[in-house]
């Protein structure tokens, strides 16, 4: 018998070398400390990040994997729905006090940066909203991974047909309703589910920083975890490496468990087969 195909065995070890471009959408005013963050867990999984904005759409760049990040409130008149939530099973949310030295350190300066970039404040962005649908059905159409983040979870659900809570007030009715960098809040990760294939974990801290949530779900998307309260966490397609998180992981660098989500997404993007004439992340 005769040994492996040399140029198989280059393809194969040229896979399993490549590192992904990921494009990383945001808002073109404030958005930097999201961007900085996400790019770093991006890097550290072994992927390219490329930022994309609406005054730099890049509707022709090769990308392997699409984050859609947080930020503005996404356009109601897209999904259609009366305004108010219709909560049910209103319960406390929990909360944990005790966090590693090192988030109390980090946590800090990461609020102020926040502070100092953002233009979020609960405004829409009509020509974000625009971009992001394309690239989110550009990349669902070419079957290539897509990660959604906070406002980007929720529209990978609108994109697929499904609505959102525009206020979750009615959801904390007993404890008041948490916002936090800090991982606060306890969720429980739907068991059979890729994000618990992903964290390898049933339950989950998480940060808290959204003012809207999934409500009726989208096409081919299923629940992948809930609060105790009832707001939805994070979703998942039934079709294919799609995942949305209410939560933002790029926030928490020092968590590895968190940058998990990361690697997985790079991971899925390495295992398709590269496309000639990629662009390069500048």
């Amino acid at each position: 018998m005769t040994g492996s195909d040399p140029e198989t065995a280059r393809e194969e070890t040229d896979g399993a070398s490549r590192r992904p471009l990921v494009a990383i959408t945001g808002p073109d005013r404030g958005g930097w400390p999201a961007w900085f963050f996400t790019a770093l867990a991006v890097r550290r999984a072994g992927g390219r990040p490329l930022r994309i904005r609406p005054s730099r759409p890049c509707y022709r760049c090769d990308f392997d994997a699409l984050i859609v990040g947080g930020g503005a409130d996404v356009d109601p008149a897209l999904y259609d729905e009366p305004g108010g939530p219709s909560a049910s099973d209103i319960q406390a949310a929990e909360r944990r006090w005790t966090q590693r030295l090192i988030g109390y350190a980090f946590y800090p300066m990461l609020w102020l940066l926040r502070r100092m970039f953002q233009s979020h404040r609960g405004g829409l962005d009509p020509e974000r909203d625009r971009l992001e649908k394309a690239l989110i059905n550009r990349a669902l159409d070419g079957h290539l991974p897509v990660l959604g983040i906070c406002r980007g979870m929720q529209l990978i659900n609108v994109v697929l047909g499904g609505s959102l809570n525009r206020s979750l007030d009615a959801f904390y009715v007993e404890t008041p309703r948490s916002r936090s960098l800090l991982p606060v809040k306890k969720i429980s990760v739907e068991s059979g589910s890729r994000l618990e294939e992903v964290f390898d974990t049933g339950e989950l801290w998480v940060n808290a920083l959204h003012d809207q949530a999934v409500k009726r779900l989208g096409r081919r998307i299923r629940v992948a975890a809930c609060e105790p309260a009832g707001v939805i966490q994070a979703i998942e397609s039934t079709a294919g490496w799609c995942i949305g998180v209410q939560w933002h992981p790029e926030y928490l660098p020092q968590k590895e468990i968190q940058q998990r989500l990361f690697r997985a997404l790079v991971e899925a993007a390495r295992q398709a087969p590269a496309r000639p004439g990629q662009l390069a992340a500048g």
